[in-house]
């Protein structure tokens, strides 16, 4: 698990391929993360399923329902399987524009 931090935004990288340790670890975790937005990077992960996806459900209600970003990158996915509720992208580029936008609604009082 590799973690940046630029301004507002964290980024999670996961470095060992396994879906499951790594929500493991960022769940582990998560209360010094909890006040960014939130960018978990498993695109160096091979063969990601939805239900891998979906496991990170529980943690992006809550990092959402606490007016912050959360945002998963993948490679290789159909995003269309994902729920309303979940924002899946395939690119870190991406995943920041989500967040500015995020950002830019949450000021105006969206």
């Amino acid at each position: 698990m590799k973690v940046d931090q630029k301004g507002h935004t964290t980024v999670i990288r996961d470095t060992q391929g396994n879906v499951g340790s790594f929500l493991e670890k960022v769940t582990n975790e998560y209360g010094s993360f909890k006040n960014h937005n939130l960018i978990l990077d498993i695109s160096s992960d091979k063969d990601v399923s939805l239900d891998q996806v979906l496991s990170f459900l529980s943690l992006s209600n809550k990092h959402r329902k606490a007016k912050k970003s959360f945002v998963i990158v993948v490679n290789d996915f159909d995003f269309n399987e994902v729920p309303d509720e979940m924002i899946v992208v395939p690119t870190i580029l991406e995943a920041h524009d989500i967040i500015e936008m995020e950002e830019i609604e949450r000021d105006l009082g969206f």
